[in-house]
């Protein structure tokens, strides 16, 4: 009896695994825990920089659209032939930027609309928004769908070519006066480009025509873009183009 008394229990078989299986579960609680914790912060920092990028390119879009409206709204222009298009960022000469057949030189309603255009696009390149955003303005030719393509692109690039000798060169506008430092900043600013027969309108006389379209830096394109060259004026500007 008295051995009996004394003597072991039997031991079930897991009963010395059950405190490891207890451990255990508690650590993938945790792990989990932890891995749900981890998430939500990255969820939450992942979302906050969504938002500001957001939140950026909206006043970008609003900047930019401030300096399209304060040309489109500029009291000199009020009577010119002149369309500013703020959502397509483009500037229309209407029937003053349009050309004769075969023909790249523009004419005089052209050329005084372009007069009372430049300072009013300078003006706002200059301004807090245009040297934060303002990147260019492509001067675009275009012509109607007669002839060749390589013939057309090369009608294209002297008509745009045209508004530039219009700009530096003195002999051609003298109703424009500008001072060095703005003729400077055209040759940063304005580049010449030509189009062909790429964007033709509905008719032939309106094909031919030339518009101004602005560019603007994108959010991270400022910051990487490279210094403007520096252009030293020479004593007079010559097109040349034959007159």
């Amino acid at each position: 009896m008295i051995g009996n008394r004394y003597a072991k229990k039997p031991r079930s078989k897991d009963e010395g695994e059950k405190p490891f299986w207890i451990s255990f579960a508690d650590l993938m609680t945790a792990l989990m825990t932890l891995f749900l914790v981890v998430m939500a912060v990255s969820l939450m920092v992942v979302t906050k920089k969504i938002n500001e990028a957001t939140q950026a390119e909206k006043e970008r879009s609003s900047e930019i659209l401030d300096i399209c409206t304060s040309i489109k709204d500029d009291l000199t222009l009020k009577n010119q032939l002149i369309t500013v298009d703020c959502r397509e960022n483009r500037i229309n000469f209407g029937e003053a930027g349009r050309f004769g057949h075969n023909d790249y030189r523009l004419n005089s309603e052209g050329i005084q609309a372009l007069s009372a255009l430049v300072p009013v696009v300078l003006e706002a390149a200059n301004s807090e928004n245009g040297k934060k955003w303002f990147k260019q303005i492509v001067i675009e030719g275009f012509t109607d769908t007669d002839g060749s393509y390589l013939y057309n692109l090369n009608l294209s690039l002297r008509r745009s070519e045209w508004v530039m000798c219009s700009l530096l060169d003195p002999t051609f506008n003298q109703e424009l006066t500008l001072t060095n430092e703005q003729k400077n900043q055209i040759k940063q600013l304005f580049l010449a480009g030509g189009v062909s027969f790429n964007a033709a309108k509905d008719s032939k006389e309106a094909s031919r025509r030339v518009e101004l379209r602005m560019q603007f830096y994108g959010l991270k394109e400022k910051d990487s873009a490279e210094a403007q060259p520096i252009f030293v004026s020479a004593p007079i500007e010559t097109c040349q183009l034959a007159r």
